[in-house]
């Protein structure tokens, strides 16, 4: 929306977990979606995600860094074209501890650098159950970037699926963060809002990149 009646500000939904609209400008916006789009491509490329017990999930991934798969990491797409990972670009992670400072303070940097981005893109239709990120050995915050479509954004607590929750709008732009007490907390997304992304930005759909630090190894496979 071009006005409100009332302007987003900055939100706390849960303890370490902050909400900062429109974090991104537009240069970094169109900057960040053009690298998508690259990242995109073959070899270990945009892909269907499979879970174990033979579902898929309907947002499609790309990995940078490690590879992730239900429910670990690998340095090639072992689920995919078996391509290695794309490297994961110092700039993002430069991007993604300017975004923590901005949202926690400089005292929950990660003494690691991050070193994965999962990014997630959602067409109309698509959605992501209530899950934790707990697949990596650091306990980071997470750092979460929106592009192109709003969609609910549904941030729980870390003892269960089910209420108490939150549900949040990200627009294109947004920046949320979750660390400290909320870095394990359930969280997914129940709904894309088609057709609501900013016109300039030239995107049908959403993009969610989530920036992770792994404490894994450089040598593990």
């Amino acid at each position: 929306m071009d006005t409100e009646l009332f302007p987003r500000e900055r939100a706390e939904p849960a303890p370490g977990a902050v909400h900062m609209p429109d974090w991104l400008d537009t240069n970094q916006q169109r900057t960040l979606l053009d690298a998508c789009r690259t990242w995109a491509l073959p070899p270990a490329g945009l892909r269907t995600v499979r879970t174990p017990g033979g579902g898929t999930m309907t947002a499609r991934q790309v990995c940078l860094g490690w590879h992730w798969y239900p429910y670990a990491y690998a340095r090639t797409v072992v689920d995919g074209d078996g391509a290695p990972v794309k490297p994961f670009p110092a700039w993002l992670g430069e991007l993604g501890r300017r975004a923590v400072t901005a949202a926690l303070g400089p005292q929950a940097q990660p003494p690691e650098p991050y070193d994965i981005a999962l990014i997630n893109f959602y067409d109309g239709d698509a959605r992501m159950g209530m899950h934790r990120d707990a697949d990596e050995k650091a306990d980071a915050p997470v750092v979460s970037f929106s592009l192109g479509d709003s969609c609910v954004f549904r941030f729980g607590n870390p003892e269960t699926r089910a209420r108490p929750y939150t549900d949040v709008e990200l627009r294109s732009g947004d920046l949320f963060v979750f660390g400290g007490p909320s870095r394990f907390a359930y969280h997914g997304v129940p709904r894309v809002l088609p057709g609501s992304a900013p016109p300039w930005l030239g995107l049908t759909g959403r993009l969610n990149i989530t920036l992770r630090v792994s404490g894994l190894r450089a040598d593990a496979t």
